[in-house]
């Protein structure tokens, strides 16, 4: 299962990805639960140039994580090109298969990469490496069998038309404000145009029935789940612990509902 989470700056797409990540991994202990929906393992894929998944997760940062984008040695040996040297030929399809395998830092349970930038200006430059980071996503997305979950900058920059359609579900995060929702209204359009199927919509930060209301009029679509402004998480992010350990019993009923809902859009395409 492959999921994607998106939306604007600020709204909590680390806080839900982490949630959905550590929930995944308890699911994985019950006994209980479908062998079909019980991963071996979790990976958690942080392309927010900002990356706080880590902290969302509660990592204690005793060791410093360094990002995939500042792998430095890996990228030259795997592309064959200086990142510093311009106007090489380097390779487009570098082997990045071992990334996961050698790169991941367990949090929890949850085997977490950290993907970062590239140094050069301008996203999408064609330079060794982005060339890497994209290689690498595809391969996480369409070529290993790894629940995985992607905390995505507001746009889909990293999903190319072929790696989109491995994306099972996009949760589109959204708050109570019109630049929140015209963020998801273009992340949904843009996603659906390189191939994304399958969306759920979260709208967190709320805080009354106006501001539901406001985001399912200005959304134009149906709201999977509502995920109330809690206390519990701006605590957890105090006190450097993950998003679920100091969770209350109404933001972890909602966050299990958002799980279930993506689960069963799985369920069918699967």
């Amino acid at each position: 299962m492959k999921i994607a989470v998106s939306g604007k700056g600020g709204v909590g797409k680390s806080t839900v990805s982490a949630a959905l990540a550590l929930l995944l991994v308890r699911q994985g202990e019950k006994e209980e639960t479908s062998e079909r929906f019980k991963p071996s393992r979790v990976l958690a894929l942080d392309a927010d140039p900002d990356f706080n998944l880590a902290a969302a997760l509660g990592y204690d940062f005793k060791r410093e994580i360094i990002p995939i984008s500042k792998q430095i040695e890996l990228i030259e040996e795997r592309t064959g090109a200086k990142i510093d040297e311009y106007g090489k030929v380097f390779k487009l399809n570098p082997e990045v298969s071992d990334v996961a395998d050698r790169f991941a830092t367990r949090v929890k349970g949850v085997d977490l990469l950290v993907l970062g930038a590239a140094s050069r200006g301008g996203g999408g430059c064609a330079c060794p490496e982005n060339a890497f980071l994209k290689a690498l996503v595809t391969d996480l997305v369409l070529y290993r069998n790894e629940t995985l979950i992607m905390d995505m900058e507001a746009g889909v920059e990293h999903l190319g038309r072929a790696t989109a359609q491995g994306v099972d579900v996009m949760v589109v995060v959204t708050e109570p404000g019109q630049r929140s929702v015209d963020c998801a209204k273009a992340v949904t359009r843009m996603g659906s145009e390189i191939g994304i199927k399958n969306f759920v919509y979260a709208a967190n930060k709320v805080t009354s029935d106006n501001d539901a209301a406001f985001i399912r009029e200005s959304l134009g679509k149906q709201v999977d789940v509502i995920i109330p402004y809690s206390e519990c998480l701006r605590a957890a992010d105090r006190q450097g612990v993950s998003v679920l350990d100091n969770a209350d019993g109404e933001l972890m009923e909602k966050l299990e509902v958002l799980l279930q809902k993506i689960i069963m859009i799985a369920e069918n395409i699967l």
